[in-house]
């Protein structure tokens, strides 16, 4: 859990799972393994900072070409 600047854009669980094509309990697993960082609501629901899932994405997909994926 982090804190942030309150004019980044935060993403659901759901929005993090679709852009990786993963359930979005998947994304939940990611924040507690420290993959992921996550700001928590008054709700006590997770969201996601759109520049760090941006980053994760990135990364990501540059493995998958390396891979030949």
């Amino acid at each position: 859990m982090s804190f942030h600047d309150e004019t980044e854009p935060l993403l659901t669980p759901s929005e993090v799972a679709s852009l990786f094509r993963v359930n979005p309990k998947t994304v939940t697993r990611w924040a507690k393994a420290g993959k992921l960082s996550c700001v928590r609501t008054l709700g006590g629901h997770r969201r996601y900072l759109e520049s760090e899932v941006r980053e994760l994405f990135e990364a990501a997909e540059g493995d998958a070409e390396r891979r030949g994926a």
